[in-house]
């Protein structure tokens, strides 16, 4: 069983945060054509499982932000927008002021969503055929987007040693040479492994991709969210530094649960590089932004940062509630510490090797919709992803719900 490790705190001394956001609060998302909710029985075939997969949050977002919203909605004309002046103001103070990273408006391309943006610098940056690298197990439209665009997808698969990941910067290098790979898919803060990765690890990444002239695509959407003892560090800052080409794909979709609004920013500094992200991205058919997804980003960067904050102690206390409730009642279940992010990626080899009985003990034992290791590659096995972005209640209720699972599972 894993260890507290530094930032961690021990079970029974949990620091209490005090909800003044509201976080507890049950909203129910039914008839909202919410997927998580709505959708299933086309999904899942079955409605009574509680559902924690898909990572969207179910927190409303805050009152200064839904009134900018409203009267933008009350203004009544929803034709075609663009960013102006003021949204790209908004932008560079959030990532100068809390990552440190001087940004340029320049370099900034609108599209409706990061996986979009993946699809996109896989067509603009690769031919058919090409390898484009990614680090299994990670968020699986990666390897779609790149098959689905007719490449070839190589995995260098991440090390866990004792239920920390780590880069295999030797396998890496081995790949990149080997394979003649263009393109690499860099994951950071990673889904589902939790990892923030360090500037020493982002470093050695972008000296090797330098060297084989790799262009480096980061997806830093779960960038707010970093936990005690651990700091997120922009991509674009180090591969400026380290002469690595690449492109950096932002959205507030994670960060304020706006995913419906459809907004992200990618940030691709050389022009080059741009240039041809901006001809796959208008190959697509895709111009003027979604009207609603610029007014809810720039109000969220203007006037939600408090409530973000907030939230991020919201979701490590209940990481702590998680992984105590795991140490104590259900020691066979392994939690990987996570980083980052609102996803906890647990590892249930300790209590069963077989996949199949996994997902009979996860959906008819306990009632719960994961999302199964599997789909994050072959090394994801026998591990779940669960989503904690929800009032720590349902969440607590999960793994009672789990408990009850694995108590009939071990009397068999």
């Amino acid at each position: 069983m894993l260890r507290c490790r530094s930032g961690h705190t021990p079970e029974g001394e949990a620091e209490q945060v005090t909800d003044t956001h509201g976080f507890d609060a049950v909203i129910s998302r039914t008839g909202t054509g919410s997927l998580k909710y709505d959708f299933a029985m086309r999904r899942a075939g079955r409605t009574d499982l509680l559902p924690l997969w898909v990572a969207d949050m179910d927190f409303a977002l805050p009152e200064p932000v839904l009134e900018r919203i409203h009267a933008r909605v009350s203004h009544g004309i929803f034709g075609y927008t663009e960013p102006d002046d003021s949204y790209y103001d908004t932008l560079e103070r959030w990532f100068l002021r809390r990552y440190g990273w001087k940004i340029d408006r320049s370099w900034n391309t609108v599209t409706p969503g990061v996986v979009y943006a993946i699809s996109c610098a896989v067509r603009a940056f690769t031919g058919p055929g090409d390898v484009v690298l990614i680090q299994e197990p990670v968020y699986y439209p990666f390897r779609e987007m790149i098959e689905c665009a007719g490449r070839r997808c190589v995995s260098s698969t991440l090390i866990n040693h004792s239920g920390r990941y780590e880069m295999d910067f030797g396998d890496l290098e081995k790949k990149l040479s080997g394979t003649g790979a263009g393109l690499m898919l860099l994951c950071s803060p990673h889904n589902p492994v939790g990892r923030v990765w360090s500037e020493d690890e982002l470093r050695r990444l972008a000296g090797i991709c330098a060297r084989h002239k790799v262009i480096v695509a980061a997806d830093e959407i779960h960038c707010d969210f970093i936990y005690s003892g651990n700091t997120f560090v922009p991509f674009g800052r180090i591969m400026e530094e380290e002469k690595c080409s690449g492109i950096i794909m932002t959205s507030a979709s994670k960060s304020f649960n706006l995913a419906g609004l459809q907004a992200a920013n990618i940030l691709i500094p050389d022009g080059r590089l741009r240039q041809k992200f901006r001809m796959a991205n208008e190959g697509a058919g895709y111009s003027q932004a979604n009207t609603l997804g610029l007014t809810a980003t720039k109000a969220a960067y203007d006037l939600g940062e408090d409530w973000l904050d907030s939230l991020r102690e919201y979701l490590e206390e209940t990481v702590r509630m998680a992984d105590s409730f795991i140490r104590s009642r259900i020691p066979e279940v392994h939690l990987v510490w996570p980083e980052g992010t609102y996803l906890l990626w647990m590892d249930f080899s300790g209590l069963t090797r077989r996949e199949g009985e996994l997902h009979r003990l996860i959906r008819d034992g306990a009632h719960l919709w994961l999302d199964d290791g599997s789909i994050f590659g072959d090394s994801g096995r026998l591990f779940e992803r669960m989503n904690i972005a929800c009032p720590r209640q349902v969440v607590r209720t999960a793994f009672e719900n789990l408990e009850t699972a694995v108590r009939s599972f071990r009397e068999r």
